[in-house]
This record gives C-alpha cells, structure tokens and sequence, in this order.
C-alpha cells in the first residue's frame, strides 16, 4: 500500500491509523504549499481530482479517498489491532459517528479558520460553534480514556490530529481540560510521536 500524505494535514490520522495496524506501507509525502507534485512527475489530481489527500493505494493499483472510508478500511484489514469494533455492531456504528462528527462538526469548522480573509465576525461565529461542539468532545471524555471508551480507535487519531492544529490557528483549548489530558495521553502513544515527527517534503 501507499498512502499520499502532507504531514499535519487530516491525513495524518491515516498514517497514524496504518502504523497501529503494523501494515506494510509506503509513505508518499506532498507539500500542499507548494505545486502538488508527486515524486513520480504525476500532479495530485492525477489520482485524486478532487485534488486533496488523504490517498491510499492498494496494492491492486485501486485508489480510495476520503478520510472516514480510508480510516475505516485499514481498520477492517487489520481487526487484531482493535481500531474499529467489528462491522454489523452497535459499538461499530457509535464509531461511525464519531467519525461523521469529528468529520463534519470539528474539522469543518477548524478548516473555517485556515482563512487568511476571514472577517472578524465570522471568526466569532466559528470560534462559537467550535467552542460548543468541543465541550461536547470534553464532557464525554470526562470518565473515559479514549472517545469509545478504554481503547483507542481510528476516531482518537483523527481528533488528535484536528485538535493539534488549534495553537497554528489561534483557537484557545485551554477551557477543556478533559481533551487536554486526552491529547496528552494519545501523544505518548509511539504511532503518534513518530507521525508528529515526519516532515513535509521541501
């Protein structure tokens, strides 16, 4: 497999996702700053037109996208790992949305703030929402390690990855201590140190 990545961007949750799998993977790293090449002389809508990553490649050559699915399929490749709960479950579908949650509530709304023009008053309103669906974040992780409780999951590293953008971006986490010490906690986590060290090519 390989999976097209700009490190610190969402796809960073698929990378650190595989290397809690154990898979077998390729790393092809972007600089989305920069002209979106590839290493191969290929442009990134090459293989994805809608012309962001993440990407994985299968080793069949088929391409998937999208963060929630890529996140998803690694795990059901790799159930030992106990990143999602088994498929047809209760507990698999409680994943699901969290996935949608984080996918649409947070990372949307984080995305808000990448902006350079964003006028002040939409600024407020985003920092508002982004300040109401973040307590509903802390308030469950109030007595639970991670989001589905005592195991992490695909979900934990795709917020932790989202919520680390807050101090690049301006946005005050400090009101929610129960994140905070469950950034601490994902951030021990060898996958994750060795993500928050990769680097984007130059």
């Amino acid at each position: 497999m390989k999976l097209y990545t700009s490190p610190g961007s969402c796809s960073s949750a698929s990378h650190i996702a595989l290397l809690e799998a154990g898979a077998d993977f390729e790393l092809v790293k972007l600089n989305l700053k920069t002209d979106r090449m590839l290493p191969d002389g290929r442009h990134l809508n090459d293989i994805n037109p809608k012309g962001y990553v993440p990407v994985l490649e299968l080793d069949d050559g088929s391409l998937l996208t999208e963060n929630v699915a890529i996140l998803q399929y690694i795990a059901d490749q790799y159930p030992e790992s106990k990143l999602a709960p088994p498929n047809g479950t209760l507990e698999r579908t409680r994943l699901q949305e969290w996935l949608g949650y984080i996918n649409s509530e947070v990372h949307k709304t984080f995305g808000a703030f990448f902006n350079p023009a964003l006028p002040d008053d939409m600024r407020t309103f985003y920092t508002q929402r982004l300040d109401i669906r973040l307590a509903y974040i802390d308030s469950r992780l109030e007595s639970n390690d991670y989001l589905m409780g005592d195991q992490f999951t695909v979900a934990d590293g795709y917020l932790f990855i989202v919520t680390g953008w807050s101090d690049f971006l301006g946005y005050d986490l400090s009101p929610q201590k129960n994140i905070l010490a469950w950034r601490e906690r994902v951030g021990k986590r060898e996958t994750v140190k060795e993500v928050k060290a990769t680097r984007p090519p130059e």
